[in-house]
């Protein structure tokens, strides 16, 4: 069992190049596996965190790995959309901008406080991933983006600036931080329980 967690971060990292070069060599033919892989890949994110803790092996060096293969995932699907609708997301480039700076500033002001990446696996920022599923779903199977990809959009912003006020409040690098509010406890001196939940 105590494998399993990376088992699945590993199924997730492998998945990312299968999902570009599925869009890259066979173009929309490959639109509903895509979709079907990155649903894999959720399954995988969701329950790797969940075993981790069961069994007692969520720790500092496993959910670094999950945050950055996370990225690696989610920016394979960004990728092959990319592939599959060029001009649609040419059109949405702003956007898309907007995300990438925002991502990148976490990183940027979480090394510039802590010298280490940003890991906090929030809850804004779980909501955003299913926004974002919805949106690839709707850019990848049907290409369309519309309501559902201003929405991924305006969480996604949301989500990021609740994670530069996290790394801006909290005193030390921390992982697994569900938000600024929990962040500005552990500034005070305050703890919380952290659900099994929680991934």
């Amino acid at each position: 069992m105590k494998t399993i967690p990376y088992i699945l971060i590993a199924t997730r990292f492998i998945l990312a190049p299968v999902i570009l070069l599925l869009a890259y060599s066979n173009g929309e033919e490959s639109s509903f596996l895509i979709l079907g892989l990155m649903y894999l890949g959720l399954l995988t994110d969701i329950f790797d965190g969940i075993i981790a803790r069961k069994v007692g092996i969520s720790s500092e060096k496993l959910r670094r790995l999950d945050s950055q293969t996370d990225l690696i995932f989610w920016l394979s699907l960004g990728g092959a959309a990319y592939l599959l609708n060029p001009e649609l997301m040419e059109t949405e480039w702003k956007g898309i901008a907007l995300l990438f700076t925002m991502e990148a500033l976490c990183y940027i002001i979480s090394w510039l406080r802590f010298g280490k990446e940003t890991c906090t696996h929030a809850w804004l920022s779980k909501l955003w991933g299913l926004s974002l599923l919805l949106a690839l779903t709707f850019l990848i199977g049907f290409q369309k983006t519309g309501w559902a990809f201003d929405l991924a959009v305006i969480l996604g912003f949301i989500s990021h600036v609740d994670v530069i006020l996290i790394i801006v409040l909290l005193p030390k690098w921390q992982y697994d931080v569900p938000s600024f509010y929990h962040a500005w406890r552990i500034r005070r001196g305050k703890q919380y329980k952290k659900s099994v939940l929680f991934n």
